[in-house]
């Protein structure tokens, strides 16, 4: 890779509370890796991208998404912090949205994309993504919002099941053990989601039809867009496991061309005038031989570093030389590569295995092919076993563990982190145990 101005400092910028969000783990990596000054919000001190070794600041800062002010003012801190502008890369719907609708108001302090204001909030509602879809004839699964039980009925007397329940906005705050896409094999089933969402499912509960899949048929699209909308790079894959299965997060992808659904996406993201970092999902529907969209997020997608095309760029690469002025270089994107999320593939592919869909020997054989995974790097081993730790915490607290945020982390508080330049290494690495423990 030839050399480019690193001199400029990224933020790595999410309000969702999921402490092992390990797409903000590859941005910190990615950029870290090639010297640019990588500092990230974290909802917690031992959250593991907390302490990759890339990180040289980091701030705990838990705030409620709904609070925009206090967003903004606790930005500005962050800002005033570093000292001067920094490049700003949201990974998650909620700072996504938030940026694009109150993001003028820090113009002075970061660079950011700036798709139009209302965008990032339409594509990334369930619903409203489902309308646009239909006002620009772009193939989409059939979908209804629910307005009351008869209306659940009805739509799924029309499609049958299984049928595929989305919140239709999943960056809201949430009670309870929901999930924000869930498949409803029966009646049942669906009468158990709909008492579960609570008053919630009136105007926040979008019923899908379930587009029959199978191997291959689900696919992404990965890209970054400037400011004219040129998408540049551009990378399609298959999502050959997901967690849950065939209904959520890539838990293992492979790198494949697609040149139709590749046209397809980057003139969807044209129509729409779109700037800045996105990641599409598709399924294939044999019924009429079409790509169906079936998530458009309006950000960075978890999995990108699966995508690192022949001139060593990835999105977030080229969002941060673009946002910077310097030139996104050309490659090719690399077919056959795969990627692994190490704390969900063996969840996703005991339940594979359950539909009698996946072997041992072929998961074995799967995961031997990997080229990158998640979290466990030999230059940054920290995070991964911070993960390991989570996981296990996890499972044991599983029957009491309820999902709140941390009250105290309102206000961003800022902490050093591994990467810190400081003139006396060791005194640094007892204060940051002080700071982080006391």
């Amino acid at each position: 890779m030839l050399p480019f101005d690193t001199t400029t400092p990224a933020v790595v910028f999410k309000l969702d509370a999921n402490v092992l969000h390990h797409g903000g783990l590859g941005v910190i990596r990615s950029l870290g890796r090639v010297g640019v000054p990588v500092y990230a919000v974290h909802e917690d001190s031992l959250a593991p991208a907390a302490h990759s070794r890339y990180v040289r600041g980091r701030w705990l800062w838990s705030p409620d998404p709904t609070e925009n002010g206090l967003i903004l003012e606790g930005l500005a801190q962050l800002a005033k912090r570093i000292g001067r502008p920094s490049v700003l890369i949201p990974t998650d719907d909620a700072a996504a949205i938030f940026l694009a609708e109150h993001g003028g108001a820090l113009a002075s302090y970061f660079r950011f994309a700036q798709p139009p204001r209302d965008l990032p909030r339409q594509v990334a509602g369930k619903y409203s993504m489902h309308e646009l879809c239909r006002q620009l004839d772009v193939p989409s699964a059939e979908a209804t919002l629910i307005g009351a039980w008869d209306q659940a009925l009805d739509f799924a007397d029309k499609v049958g099941f299984p049928l595929v329940a989305k919140l239709s906005a999943p960056w809201l705050p949430r009670k309870g053990k929901l999930r924000s896409t869930m498949i409803v094999g029966n009646a049942d089933e669906l009468v158990e989601v709909y008492q579960r969402c609570g008053p919630a499912a009136v105007g926040g509960l979008m019923l899908q039809e379930y587009i029959p899949g199978g191997r291959g048929h689900d696919w992404f699209f990965h890209g970054y867009c400037d400011a004219a909308s040129v998408c540049r790079p551009a990378f399609t894959g298959v999502k050959e496991r997901s967690y849950p299965a065939h209904a959520g997060l890539t838990s293992l992808g492979r790198c494949e061309d697609n040149d139709e659904l590749l046209r397809e996406a980057t003139t969807l993201l044209e129509k729409l005038a779109f700037s800045g970092i996105v990641d599409l999902d598709f399924r294939w529907d044999a019924r009429d031989g079409r790509y169906k969209l079936l998530d458009f997020n309006p950000r960075l997608g978890a999995q990108f570093r699966l995508f690192r095309d022949s001139a060593g760029m990835d999105v977030a690469l080229a969002s941060y030389l673009d946002l910077t002025g310097q030139q996104i270089r050309a490659g090719r994107q690399p077919v056959g590569r795969r990627f692994l999320v190490e704390n969900y593939d063996p969840i996703s592919a005991l339940r594979y295995w359950r539909r009698r869909e996946l072997g041992l020997r072929s998961w074995l054989a799967s995961v031997r092919r990997v080229d990158e995974v998640a979290w466990f790097a030999r230059d940054d081993l920290l995070p991964f076993v911070l993960m390991c730790t989570w996981m296990v915490c996890r499972a044991v607290a599983r029957p009491w563990r309820r999902r709140i945020r941390h009250p105290e982390l309102a206000e961003p508080q800022y902490v050093p982190g591994r990467n810190h330049d400081s003139g006396n290494p060791t005194r640094r690495r007892r204060e940051r145990l002080f700071e982080e423990y006391r």
